[in-house]
């Protein structure tokens, strides 16, 4: 529900109380006129009849008086105006303060308003028309009691949707400011005036428009909302474009005019021509380049400016400042040619390279390339910024196209003249890690010579996946240089080198069959990788790794490994946990095996022995065979 309707609700109710108070007041008035005339009638009796004469009987029954009683009753309401409360009625300004209004509308008494519900109109004065609305005839002290801001809340919003569909030019009252603009009181609804519609120019303070009354055009109505905008730049933007029409069609290119600083933005400058405007863009401001127009002029400055183009039907006005002055190329020394150095400012950086100004307005370009010796791909941030002073070659020059190409890396001699003797193969040096790729490293010897280091020849032990697992970039690398290749600028370098081959010593320490303790590093496909005593690394494939409990061993796990394969070429262990228990148990029991075997040949003998002894024994020989019977039976002799 908004305000309006509230109030518009409060005001049913107050109406409807108001009915019975109005029956009670026309009692009241009744009453006091029957009474007024029975005291006039008594007087005048009074007058003319003696106090010994006079009736009292029929004086007490209201007799005499029956007669004039109507009579006397019309007389007396015709001297006051008839009024209705809850209605509005139109009254005179016959009085005002700095605090009340006193409002007349013809009834016994005057109503007193409160000079603030009439601030949307400062002009007001004695003797003018206003509407009210009639809130109480009377009150307990006697005063009529009216409202201005309900008559207008009343008839608001057909005022406004009257003056939308004439077109008038209505007053409002600039209560506050919003979010975007103003709140203005019209007709007594709070209507939204966008800063854009404040004025034709731009608004810099809207505090100084506050409590002011302006007169407004009503652009907008939502009648869903019951939401009105209104406008005080339509109001003059009619005269403006006769204005711009007159002074547009005396306008020529190449002419210079005189014109105030309006506005200014970003993009360029806004130049009143005294009704007009015209735009400077950024880039026809000054011959050199800026960051923003504000370098070049302030607001409120008076310029003169030269007419680049202009629309008749767009009303638009393109306007040149630089114009003013001398091409600065046009005025480049002649004497200036390819190969002499020149002083200059960075003004722009790209990524494929910089601008510098070697004079205002005459630029050249630093192709990022011709910032260093170096091949290897950066950015010109890398070398340069903003701001920076720097020297730089001519590399190419071109007047007519006002085209300029410089160079810095040409003011240092070209490092791969003399690559050879300084880093012949077999030197080494220390580098500097640069960038990473799958296949290797490209490091850093000094500026404009770099190299490669494959991921090969990286460590002779360890397995490198990605060079990011070995270095960092920014860490010295030391290197030795394998190949020189000067008309591709190309380097070979290696690190492992720098060491001899380990794999020569290994051969002998990790022989097919030997056993070592290992940890597991990493499970890879198919496998895991084992890091073996001096650094080298094996591999065991799944099924090699189960333990003797049938258990998978984690990561970090020590466990002891028998070299399957060792393949110096290839740098390769093959590796197995699962053989070091199966061989220890195989052993074993050819061991067990074997004892039996033999065990069941000395049984085989003893069998002999012994059937060949019964064929000749003797009585005097039976101790000897218990002997041997219980010795094979593993019994102590009989005593």
């Amino acid at each position: 529900m908004t305000k309006q309707d509230k109030e518009m609700l409060d005001s049913e109710e107050q109406i409807e109380g108001l009915e019975s108070k109005s029956e009670r007041i026309d009692a009241y008035i009744e009453e006091d006129a029957s009474m007024a005339g029975t005291i006039r009638k008594q007087k005048k009796s009074n007058a003319s009849v003696p106090v010994d004469k006079f009736d009292w009987d029929a004086f007490e029954k209201d007799a005499p008086y029956d007669a004039d009683k109507g009579a006397i009753e019309t007389k007396y309401n015709q001297t006051l105006s008839k009024i209705l409360e809850n209605e509005v009625v139109e009254g005179a300004v016959v009085g005002m303060n700095k605090r009340e209004v006193l409002v007349n509308i013809g009834y016994k008494s005057e109503g007193v308003i409160s000079i603030n519900e009439f601030r949307y109109n400062p002009d007001l004065a004695v003797g003018d028309k206003v509407e009210v609305y009639v809130e109480n005839a009377e009150d307990r002290r006697g005063q009529l009691l009216l409202s201005h801001k309900m008559a207008r809340s009343l008839r608001s919003w057909d005022l406004v949707n009257e003056a939308f569909g004439k077109d008038e030019v209505v007053k409002g009252y600039i209560k506050c400011r919003t979010k975007g603009g103003m709140i203005v009181d019209v007709f007594g609804i709070e209507a939204f005036l966008p800063g854009s519609q404040i004025d034709v120019k731009p608004i810099r303070d809207y505090d100084v428009y506050v409590n002011k009354t302006m007169e407004f055009k009503i652009v907008k109505i939502n009648h869903e909302f019951r939401n009105v905008v209104v406008s005080h730049k339509a109001l003059i933007e009619a005269e403006l474009e006769a204005q711009k029409a007159d002074i547009i069609g005396k306008l020529e290119k190449g002419q210079i005019l005189e014109g105030t600083v309006k506005n200014i933005t970003s993009y360029g400058v806004f130049i009143d021509l005294g009704g007009v405007d015209g735009l400077i863009h950024i880039t026809d401001l000054s011959w050199g380049r800026i960051n923003h127009p504000e370098e070049i002029v302030q607001l409120d400055q008076k310029i003169n400016v030269v007419i680049l183009d202009f629309d008749d039907a767009k009303k638009r006005i393109a306007l040149g400042l630089k114009q003013l002055t001398t091409h600065p190329w046009d005025a480049l020394d002649e004497k200036l040619k390819v190969g002499d150095v020149v002083k200059g400012r960075v003004v722009v950086i790209a990524d494929y390279g910089a601008f510098v100004e070697a004079q205002p307005g005459v630029e050249g370009l630093i192709h990022v390339s011709e910032m260093s010796w170096s091949q290897h791909l950066r950015s010109a941030q890398d070398f340069l910024k903003v701001g920076d002073e720097v020297d730089a070659v001519i590399l190419t020059l071109d007047k007519d196209e006002r085209k300029m190409s410089l160079g810095i890396k040409q003011l240092k001699p070209d490092p791969w003249a003399t690559i050879a003797e300084k880093y012949p193969i077999g030197s080494q040096h220390t580098a500097t890690v640069r960038n990473f790729t799958n296949f290797g490293v490209f490091v850093e010897l000094e500026e404009g010579v770099d190299g490669l280091v494959h991921i090969s020849d990286l460590s002779w032990t360890k397995k490198v996946k990605h060079p990011a697992e070995f270095t960092s970039i920014g860490d010295t690398l030391a290197v030795v240089v394998l190949d020189v290749d000067q008309d591709n600028r190309r380097l070979s370098l290696g690190h492992k080198q720098l060491e001899e081959n380990p794999w020569e010593v290994f051969e002998t320490v990790f022989t097919p069959g030997s056993v070592h303790e290992g940890t597991i590093l990493a499970f890879v496909d198919k496998g895991a990788s084992i890091s073996l005593p001096y650094g080298v690394e094996g591999f065991v494939s799944q099924k090699n790794m189960v333990k003797e409990d049938g258990s998978v061993p984690a990561v970090d796990d020590k466990l002891d490994f028998k070299v399957l394969e060792f393949n110096k070429t290839s740098k390769r262990i093959s590796l197995s946990h699962l053989r070091t228990y199966e061989d220890e148990r195989k052993e074993s029991e050819a061991k067990e095996t074997k004892e039996k075997e033999s065990e069941a040949e000395s049984t085989q003998k003893a069998v002999k022995k012994l059937k060949a002894n019964l064929e000749k024994t003797t009585l005097g020989d039976i101790s000897e065979l218990v002997a041997l019977k219980n010795e094979m039976a593993g019994n102590a002799p009989a005593e």
